[in-house]
């Protein structure tokens, strides 16, 4: 049962789906339950990514073969995760982006990420990653919508289980009175990080024999390269990570996923 309460607990930290009531009590919470919560990130993925297919697919063939359905599907599905998951991660990207692009210096790049406005980087990034998502979600379903369908379901999986590796690897350098990341701040464990990657195997094996181990080693590359930029980023601009360098790393190798997987169906059909 503490499996089941874990899980829900993730639920109730990263999405907008309602765990209260009588639920939210059995649940519970406590930090140690937060941390040991960190590996079933991924299954969160399982629930965005799914809910970001049946919004994609159903639009696809509502509007018909259309040169424009692919792209107001990727739109749909995007508004649709952004709303399930309250724009948790987007909001990381943002902060990360105004920190590291509002100074140099280590403790102000800190104290401009606390700030809840947005700045000029943050809204530039925002923008690009959106569009960038969109723009490629966009050109997977005008290729094939069994290979969108397969990239959203990959790509929300994965891309929340790299952001684990920041944690298993560098310390937490938030402001660990406030921060909502603080439960993580301890170096995840072995185990839970395997749990981690069990839940990307059904995934990834799915997928694989939708569209061939080609595309979702290029995906897995692709984001692996994602996280690994990021990853050096932190390390030398923060010595550390915050939780909303989680949440940037997160948009940034879900985007790189997609990405992989354009450029290796692009190649296969040549």
């Amino acid at each position: 049962m503490m499996f089941v309460r874990h899980v829900l607990l993730a639920v109730q930290f990263f999405t907008r789906i309602p765990v209260t009531g009588r639920l939210a009590d059995w649940v519970g919470y406590s930090p140690a339950m937060l941390r040991a919560s960190a590996a079933h990130f991924p299954a969160i993925g399982w629930l965005a990514g799914g809910w970001a297919m049946a919004v994609y697919g159903a639009t696809a063939l509502a509007l018909g073969p259309s040169p424009w359905s692919a792209l107001v599907a990727a739109v749909a599905c995007t508004v649709a995760t952004v709303l399930m998951t309250g724009g948790f991660h987007e909001d990381g990207l943002a902060d990360v982006a105004d920190g590291l692009g509002g100074s140099y210096d280590r403790e102000r790049a800190l104290d401009i990420m606390k700030d809840s406005r947005v700045g000029a980087f943050g809204a530039m990034a925002l923008q690009l990653g959106l569009l960038g998502k969109v723009a490629l979600l966009a050109w997977l379903g005008q290729a094939s919508l069994s290979l969108a369908l397969s990239a959203l379901l990959l790509g929300h999986v994965l891309s929340r289980l790299w952001p684990l590796w920041l944690v298993r690897t560098l310390p937490h350098v938030g402001d660990t009175a406030r921060s909502k990341s603080k439960p993580l701040a301890d170096q995840i464990t072995g185990p839970a990080l395997s749990a981690a990657l069990l839940w990307c195997l059904p995934p990834a094996l799915l997928v694989a024999m939708w569209q061939g181990l080609g595309v979702v080693g290029a995906g897995v590359v692709a984001g692996a390269l994602g996280l690994a930029w990021m990853g050096r980023l932190f390390a030398r601009r923060l010595q550390g990570f915050t939780g909303d360098c989680l949440g940037a790393t997160q948009q940034v190798c879900e985007i790189a996923t997609y990405l992989g997987m354009a450029l290796a169906w692009a190649q296969s059909v040549r």
